[in-house]
């Protein structure tokens, strides 16, 4: 069974380089993308990933405001922060916006990747 996945960057090419990363890495289905937090709450309210992947540094709401925002949701989905800043604060603010786990940019993509499939596993179970 494929896990659903949401991309939310307000970069285009870093969205569709982690699109890329999760198709390829087997177990994922890319089911939307998001360049902003508002888009984001919409597309989780519709489609109901099982994965949201979302940055922190966006214009408008940031990822700790749509972290928020999807956690009020009150859906099974989980939420990634992906981030070129993970300083400890950031990781506690983020916890307790919803988020399941914080990943550094700098830690690589299959970092991501493997936190992901962690993350999922532990929640079917």
């Amino acid at each position: 069974m494929l896990n659903t996945v949401v991309v939310v960057d307000d970069k285009a090419m870093m969205r569709q380089a982690l699109c890329r990363l999760f198709a390829s890495a087997g177990g994922f289905q890319i089911c939307g993308e998001a360049a902003n937090g508002q888009d984001a709450v919409k597309l989780a309210r519709t489609l109901r990933p099982d994965l949201i992947v979302l940055d922190l540094c966006m214009p408008g709401m940031n990822g700790l405001e749509t972290a928020q925002e999807l956690k009020n949701l009150t859906l099974p989905t989980r939420v990634i922060l992906y981030s070129l800043n993970a300083e400890d604060m950031l990781i506690a603010q983020a916890l307790a916006s919803g988020v399941a786990a914080v990943v550094s940019k700098a830690e690589g993509v299959q970092t991501l990747i493997t936190k992901a499939r962690t993350i999922l596993k532990e929640s079917a179970a």
